[in-house]
């Protein structure tokens, strides 16, 4: 998943573990969550799965390193696998389900687990996710997380894509961009 900007790290643990990487997940086409796909790609021949409405933020690779004036690459290959909300993926023999979260981008998804979503840059510890770039919108993405993310149980895990790992009841309680919003608690 969003092989970053260090895609030798994936390769690196991948090698270690006797692990083949299988598919590449993209929760959003923001470049720092993009750069390493050619590599990883070109190494594995994993299919890169990503949600048609980042499609043109993750074609502009070149346009948005341009923009933030961080050293980028070429354009990545063209994606294989549109990713949809509810669409079920498996990993390990766990299944997890596609969440389109848009609001940090207009593709972002997160992928929900038992117990767990990982959730790209939607939700972080005591913050969430940026949304003065290119398809970011506020409202939408409080939106996003008041619908795909409060609605889970209070003791899931939630893994960013940046910072430590926190749970949903956590961030229900104590995140300041998040207090009043929201659905109740699960039962």
């Amino acid at each position: 998943m969003d092989p970053g900007e260090e895609p030798e790290l994936f390769l690196d643990a991948a090698a270690q573990r006797e692990r083949r990487i299988a598919a590449i997940w993209l929760t959003h086409a923001h470049l720092d969550h993009i750069l390493g796909v050619a590599a990883i790609r070109r190494e594995t021949g994993a299919p890169i799965y990503l949600h048609p409405a980042d499609r043109r933020l993750y074609d502009e690779l070149p346009q948005q390193s341009l923009l933030l004036g961080v050293p980028g690459g070429p354009r990545p290959p063209a994606p294989d696998i549109e990713l949809s909300h509810g669409q079920r993926l498996s990993v390990g023999g766990v299944e997890l389900t596609v969440r389109h979260t848009p609001g940090h981008s207009p593709g972002h998804v997160c992928f929900v687990a038992p117990g767990a979503v990982l959730c790209g840059d939607v939700l972080f510890e005591g913050s969430i996710g940026r949304t003065d770039l290119p398809g970011g919108d506020f409202a939408t993405l409080i939106g996003s997380i008041q619908r795909e993310l409060l609605s889970l149980p209070d003791a899931t895990r939630v893994y960013p894509g940046h910072g430590p790992a926190t749970t949903i009841g956590r961030e229900r309680a104590s995140n300041p961009f998040l207090r009043g919003a929201g659905p109740s608690r699960p039962a």
